[in-house]
């Protein structure tokens, strides 16, 4: 059955800009770590990526800024799957944080795929990793690429 994917995180020193919230780079960063988090979770740590010769890439990312987030302001992020295309070679995730208070601060959507790491080419991923996406929790506008 299909579930979003949450994950605590906070707000650290290294990630304030300028203006004393968050970066933008920042959540490009987290957003990859949660996404990361998943396939850990569903049996695929960078390790089993690795030997797998297949790695994430991200050609797009789009980001929706609502509220600020501030150093060590806690953050609960979820992950979604936003599009996929029939053999899961190429999908789009969207990355939800939310501040403590409950209010979304930002969204992050990325459309990517899988790159087979020898050949330098998108591919269809195996399909237990094909699986893991397909069992995500969609959004409410999922598109099928």
């Amino acid at each position: 059955m299909p579930a979003d994917f949450e994950t605590s995180l906070f707000a650290r020193w290294g990630d304030m800009d300028f203006n004393a919230h968050m970066a933008n780079t920042a959540y490009l960063d987290a957003s990859a770590d949660v996404r990361l988090m998943y396939f850990s979770s569903r049996g695929f740590p960078a390790a089993e990526l690795a030997r797998l010769g297949i790695g994430p890439v991200v050609r797009r990312d789009e980001i929706d800024y609502y509220r600020e987030v501030r150093l060590l302001e806690p953050l609960r992020a979820v992950l979604r799957l936003a599009g996929l295309n029939a053999d899961a070679g190429r999908f789009r995730l969207q990355n939800d944080f939310y501040r403590e208070d409950g209010q979304l601060a930002v969204r992050v959507r990325s459309e990517g795929g899988w790159l087979d790491l020898a050949r330098r080419k998108l591919t269809a991923p195996p399909e237990a990793l094909a699986a893991a996406l397909r069992e995500l929790g969609q959004t409410e506008d999922f598109v099928t690429l």
